[in-house]
């Protein structure tokens, strides 16, 4: 099953340094074991467009959509048996000490 994992700033990430993951190591962990299917870093927020159009009108936007301090700063493409096997994989992430991670499925359209 391939989920999207979505890598996430936090305003109060985990104060324990101790045991700290590295996100290279996480990363050739999950490539060799075909878990990670794709990943990357994004650009900041304020390289962001939001586009949206309105009564035929396009409308425009620098930054990201949301006005949120949290920001998504990456992102991974897993492919995992289910939704424990996924967030095992993230729960290893640096991110999900620094940051947030939201895993979400992918829909399938085909049922």
């Amino acid at each position: 099953m391939k989920y999207m994992m979505f890598v996430c700033s936090d305003t109060e990430p985990d104060t324990d340094k101790e045991n700290e993951p590295d996100v290279e190591v996480w990363v050739a962990e999950n490539d060799a074991r075909g878990r990670r299917l794709r990943g990357a870093v994004l650009a900041p927020e304020s390289a962001a467009t939001t586009v949206r159009v309105r009564q035929g009108e396009l409308i425009l936007s620098d930054g990201p959509f949301a006005e949120t301090k949290e920001v998504i700063v990456g992102f991974d493409l897993l492919e995992c048996a289910d939704l424990d096997e996924a967030i095992e994989v993230a729960r290893a992430h640096p991110m999900a000490r620094a940051g947030r991670l939201e895993l979400r499925p992918f829909a399938d359209f085909e049922q």
